[in-house]
């Protein structure tokens, strides 16, 4: 089992949460990064003795105005994590989970937030070991960071709680106590520390990044096979055109397309058919196909861009220090303010959302082709290869499509412009940024499930056209992929159990096409 190194002098990047999210790889942390940590504790312990430092001995929050005694101090920390503990709703999954552990774990090892080395090692074991806090979806408005859901993975720190460990919901003490391993215990800051910051609403978004960017291929992909079964002419992914149109995004898809669609012999050249004398007067054969085929280096290249600006905003979130106050060892200070904000993830949260919505548009829009017979002109109904009338193919499936693009439109609305102000109006602008990361999952789910019943559609068609030999050979790989554990058919038979494992499929295929 190979390992993943957080060193001081490397950014945490997206591929390394990737191997440590998807590939089973195990987290170790150098010892010049713990060697940072450490020396920013013992900073923090000389220099709060005798002065007033909000969190440290003073309330939190508009509590802040109260002095707290010295002896109560360590129940400070306790109980801004069990008072904190409030969320609702269903638990998040282990995956998002195990995304904003690491995402935490990099605050804290950006040596601003003076927390002792136990804290962190407890963290790298969490993970290494697959113990995931219980924590709800709901509780965060983004400011101050995601307070109570990262009170919950506090919680499960300090040796209460729940945990998920081996895919059951279990008691944190028992789980500690079969690992090996111990609660840690407060010394300063550390109830403050866990608690404060943007640590889910950033692990959520790096999660939703990664599937995201994978939807986006299955796009690219769908988008030429469903060009291979309409044969149309080439030209609309060319590099001369889409050259002529300064979007790096839009050149970038285009030049994939090209690329999957290399050695294809089932789209068209228009230059060997159409750039000659005709005589006839109505063209049988489409000039140009529908936008939804014709424009897609156009609609997707903007949805690139902004998956490129999102992994910038989250891996710079990654490597930032979204604590409050930012302890520093070498100006010898304390800063007070809200790097905890969660503006930035909350704002590009809204824009992925957005941008996959559109993708899931484009989907339904290529599926709605192959369905209607009228608009292809070469497919039966719902590509229904069984008795007309008797047999209904995939018709019905596209109602889930519909519905589920349908909802994805609406909850692509932005959570950025939302802020209610609330704790006594001291927050009294909020991000909203994890509602904004839930929402924008919540969309990428739903594109998954339109693009599972899509595929299906595909290959149903190309079995229909008899084209398989026709298809690139990168297009043929992917429809013999699929039907290995999708076969053809023609009886009507219950499709939710393909659909699920058409999802599985789309997430799980080791893609790398932009």
């Amino acid at each position: 089992m190979s390992q993943i190194v957080f060193q001081s002098d490397s950014l945490i990047t997206l591929s390394k949460i990737k191997a440590l999210l998807f590939e089973d790889k195990q987290l170790v942390l150098s010892e010049d990064i713990l060697a940072k940590v450490e020396h920013c504790y013992t900073f923090l312990k000389s220099f709060s003795e005798e002065k007033v430092i909000y969190g440290i001995n003073t309330g939190f929050g508009p509590m802040a105005q109260y002095r707290i005694e010295d002896n109560s101090l360590k129940q400070l920390q306790y109980n801004i994590i069990r008072s904190h503990s409030t969320g609702a709703g269903q638990p998040l999954a282990p995956v998002y989970v195990k995304a904003a552990m690491i995402a935490r774990l990099a605050t804290f090892l950006q040596g601003y937030s003076g927390v002792h080395q136990e804290l962190v090692s407890l963290l790298v074991q969490f993970i290494n070991k697959g113990i995931y806090p219980y924590i709800p979806e709901h509780g965060s408005v983004g400011a101050s960071g995601d307070l109570v859901q990262l009170a919950h993975m506090a919680l499960a720190l300090i040796g209460e709680g729940e945990v998920f460990y081996k895919g059951n919901l279990r008691d944190t003490k028992e789980i500690l106590k079969e690992t090996g391993l111990k609660p840690f215990t407060v010394k300063i800051r550390e109830g403050l520390s866990v608690t404060n910051g943007t640590s889910v609403m950033t692990g959520i978004g790096v999660v939703n990044l990664i599937y995201a960017k994978q939807i986006l291929s299955w796009s690219i992909i769908a988008s030429v096979m469903m060009n291979e079964i309409a044969s149309s002419y080439d030209d609309f992914m060319s590099e001369v055109l889409n050259g002529s149109k300064r979007h790096e995004g839009q050149q970038r898809i285009a030049t994939a397309m090209r690329q999957w669609v290399d050695g294809s012999t089932s789209v068209r050249k228009r230059e060997n058919e159409l750039y000659q004398k005709h005589v006839e007067k109505i063209f049988e054969h489409k000039v140009q196909p529908y936008y939804s085929l014709r424009c897609v280096p156009q609609v997707l290249g903007p949805i690139l861009d902004e998956l490129e600006n999102a992994e910038k905003v989250l891996i710079n979130e990654i490597n930032s220090a979204c604590d409050n106050p930012i302890v520093d060892p070498e100006t010898r200070n304390v800063y007070h303010g809200g790097n905890f904000h969660g503006d930035y993830i909350s704002y590009e949260m809204d824009k992925l959302k957005i941008g996959i919505t559109k993708l899931t548009m484009l989907t339904e829009r290529q599926l709605n082709y192959l369905f209607h017979d009228r608009i292809n002109g070469i497919l039966p109904p719902f590509v229904n290869l069984g008795v007309l009338g008797l047999n209904y193919g995939l018709q019905a499936s596209q109602f889930t499509a519909t519905s589920t693009t349908a909802e994805s439109q609406t909850l692509s609305n932005p959570m950025y412009v939302h802020s209610i102000p609330n704790n006594n109006d001291n927050q009294d602008i909020v991000s909203m940024g994890t509602n904004s990361a839930l929402l924008a999952k919540t969309i990428i789910e739903n594109a998954y499930q339109v693009m599972a019943i899509h595929f299906m559609a595909i290959v149903q068609a190309i079995d229909y056209l008899e084209i398989q030999q026709k298809l690139s050979p990168r297009s043929q790989a992917i429809y013999h992929e699929i039907r290995a554990f999708f076969p053809k058919f023609t009886e009507d038979t219950p499709k939710y159990k393909e659909i699920s494992m058409m999802i599985q499929y789309l997430k799980e295929k080791n893609l790398d096409i932009i």
